[in-house]
């Protein structure tokens, strides 16, 4: 039952240009699209958007069954109107629930408790929060943390506008999103641990983590997912980035799961003893030397491996850099055969582009 709802009227030169493939494109995110009378309804899992075309305007209705959920149904139907609409930029003012929001509700604010190396280039930083049962779900691996702008004095946090989306009161020096794993968590103490990678050219992520204290806020928005598919044999692969997610799955496999782990890092110093049940043989591809990106010690790895066939479920999950990343997802879909639901291959980072 959807309890709470808000709407928009928006103004287009020619809607049915721009409805039309924004409910498409909703397909990709998991919505469900039907004609209903005349009017487009998108569906999603605890959440609906209705597109009405009319001689006023079009008229947007969206239902959800929590507040959190409307933000976020709110959120898309409005960023991919402005999206297909541009380069115009038509006005969006919902009214209806929602309107107390001061911030994003994905959105909190952790404290730094504890900084420690865990290997030479991997370094631990402990956060206290409010809410960090948030991200206890395998499915809700992820967060984006907010690297401020170092000409701030202070921190800057987001609010939410009058057309749902978070604004920010110094968009030139708005803060930089970088996804990071939940690495841990002790719910009932309210802490989550997150691992960074330290590299000489650091980017926002990396320079945080070198000079962040103790005591500090930091802001975070998620969770994300990514995370595991219940299977019976696991082939994961992933370089430094990743090893933090991996590690973190590792640890929640039941012990009957079998498989493999390859994780490559710059040398031995940079191997950390992961503790879980599962019968996963982790093995470790040391680049000695190499700059990260470089090789192709993770591709070759995963192209060497045999999945089961004694009918065995099977799930492949790596992170990487952006050209392994499109070798394995080409190997995983056209020699491996595998389904959309049996492998997740993602780009953790690009060799030589430190954007968004």
């Amino acid at each position: 039952m959807m309890t709470y709802s808000a709407q928009t009227r928006v103004a287009l030169s020619d809607p049915e240009a721009i409805i039309a493939p924004v409910c498409e494109h909703m397909l990709e995110h998991g919505g469900v699209a039907r004609m209903e009378g005349g009017v487009r309804v998108l569906e999603f899992s605890g959440a609906r958007a209705r597109f009405n075309l009319t001689e006023d305007g079009t008229l947007v209705d969206v239902e959800a069954n929590s507040l959190e959920s409307l933000y976020f149904v709110r959120v898309a139907v409005a960023s991919h109107i402005l999206e297909f609409a541009e380069p115009a930029a038509p006005i969006i003012v919902w009214s209806g629930d929602g309107g107390e929001m001061a911030r994003p509700p994905n959105f909190q604010i952790l404290r730094v408790t504890d900084i420690r190396d865990i290997t030479p280039h991997m370094r631990r930083i402990s956060f206290r929060g409010d809410n960090v049962a948030r991200f206890a779900r395998m499915d809700a691996l992820h967060l984006n943390v907010l690297c401020q702008h170092p000409d701030l004095a202070a921190p800057q946090w987001p609010t939410v506008g009058s057309n749902g989306l978070a604004q920010w009161e110094d968009p030139e020096r708005r803060p930089r999103l970088r996804k990071y794993t939940v690495r841990s968590l002790d719910v009932a103490a309210g802490t989550l641990d997150i691992d960074f990678v330290i590299h000489a050219d650091a980017g926002p992520g990396s320079a945080l983590a070198e000079t962040v204290q103790v005591g500090a806020e930091i802001g975070v928005i998620g969770p994300g997912g990514g995370g595991l598919v219940d299977a019976d044999w696991y082939l994961f692969a992933g370089d430094e980035t990743a090893l933090p997610a991996i590690a973190r799955m590792l640890e929640c496999l039941p012990a009957q799961t079998r498989g493999k782990a390859f994780i490559e890092v710059s040398d031995k110093s940079e191997v950390q003893q992961l503790k879980f049940q599962a019968k996963i043989e982790v093995i470790w591809l040391n680049r000695n030397g190499a700059a990260a990106g470089t090789t192709s010690l993770l591709v070759d790895a995963v192209r060497s491996s045999i999945l089961p066939n004694d009918g065995s479920s099977v799930y492949v999950w790596a992170g990487c850099e952006f050209a392994a990343f499109r070798q394995i997802r080409s190997h995983c879909r056209s020699e491996l055969g595998l389904k959309k639901d049996e492998h997740l291959v993602v780009s953790y980072w690009n060799r030589g582009n430190s954007s968004e």
